[in-house]
């Protein structure tokens, strides 16, 4: 597990670890702040990072509300 934690995921990893498609994880990463980082046009992601944003509530229907409250 250490070796999944360390290295960069894609965004097909990321897919596959939240069981969410890859429109989902593109939506996520323009409208909720979901940490990424760009290595030319590859999109990467550090796990420790993506587990952090999804317990502090990510793209839930909380944190949406919140959102459109501040608009």
């Amino acid at each position: 597990m250490n070796e999944m934690i360390d290295r960069w995921l894609s965004v097909k990893e990321i897919c596959t670890y939240l069981d969410v498609s890859n429109d989902t994880v593109y939506r996520w990463k323009e409208k909720y702040d979901m940490p990424v980082h760009r290595f030319r046009s590859l999109f990467k992601f550090k796990l420790p990072e993506i587990n952090a944003w999804v317990k502090a509530g990510g793209a839930t229907l909380k944190s949406i509300k919140s959102r459109v409250k501040k608009i």
